[in-house]
């Protein structure tokens, strides 16, 4: 008994300490369309909430330089309502020159009040505000939809408004991304012709247990949410979710729910 009880009191301590390494992961995912004709890199980024990745953001923009993305998707809350904005700014200033971005608000950057400064901000960068609209972009050959709605804090009636008017700029027959903060309203979403959705939001549920939990709470979908990360099927239309990038912002800690850089590999049908 003398043995036993520290061992196990050993495992539970080793047990809690890896669950608490914050460091930033990878993941990747991959999706398929026989409207993609060449691979196509995504870098999905959401959630930074100003968090800090090392001077300048240099662990994160290392990261990004490594992988070498096509397109930067930023999908809300890259501002936080009471964090400072400077780790935001840092991070738009290393990836607007370097890399093809577009970026849809969450919800904190209208909780901050100052919306539509956050957004022109942004531009300003040189990072494509999405904001019930659509752009076309040819990369490797392969074109696309990139439509964007802003956060449904906008306003719900606003934010129906922006899915039906970016689903109606969309060119019919493109492989279409929609970039959208919140992963709960996916049924809402599928109701378009969207091939893909790219969320954030719900921080991967902030705690889990491995093989037995994958989510303990996230907002809007309370306790043991169905959204949590990674990849999601409804009809014809697949998410991609984010767990996000938030790390010192939290009141409550992750565990073993490390942050995230997301790369979504979009390829040929016949490539998979």
């Amino acid at each position: 008994m003398r043995v036993i009880l520290p061992a196990i009191l050993a495992c539970v301590v080793g047990f809690a300490l890896m669950g608490m390494d914050n460091r930033l992961m990878e993941s990747t995912v991959e999706v398929q369309s026989d409207k993609i004709v060449s691979p196509v890199r995504v870098a999905l980024l959401t959630d930074l909430h100003g968090c800090i990745y090392g001077e300048g953001q240099e662990t994160l923009l290392a990261v990004l330089a490594e992988g070498k993305p096509d397109l930067i998707l930023l999908a809300g809350d890259m501002v936080d309502d009471e964090m400072s904005w400077d780790g935001s700014w840092q991070l738009f200033a290393g990836i607007a020159d370097a890399y093809d971005c577009y970026y849809v608000t969450g919800n904190h950057e209208f909780w901050s009040g100052e919306a539509e400064e956050i957004k022109d901000t942004i531009r300003a960068y040189g990072v494509t505000v999405l904001e019930g609209d659509s752009v076309t972009v040819t990369v490797n050959g392969t074109a696309l939809n990139l439509c964007g709605v802003d956060d449904p804090d906008v306003d719900e009636s606003a934010f129906e408004g922006q899915l039906a008017d970016a689903s109606a700029a969309a060119q019919p027959g493109l492989y279409t991304i929609l970039l959208a903060h919140r992963p709960e309203r996916l049924e809402q979403y599928a109701a378009y012709p969207v091939d893909l959705v790219v969320s954030g939001h719900a921080h991967g549920g902030q705690w889990a247990i491995p093989y037995l939990l994958d989510g303990l709470y996230a907002p809007n979908q309370g306790l043991f949410p169905k959204y949590t990360g990674g990849l999601y099927q409804e009809g014809e239309t697949q998410m991609v979710l984010s767990r996000g990038l938030a790390r010192e912002s939290t009141m409550v800690p992750r565990i073993y729910n490390p942050p995230e850089v997301v790369w979504i590999d979009c390829l040929p049908m016949e490539s998979v």
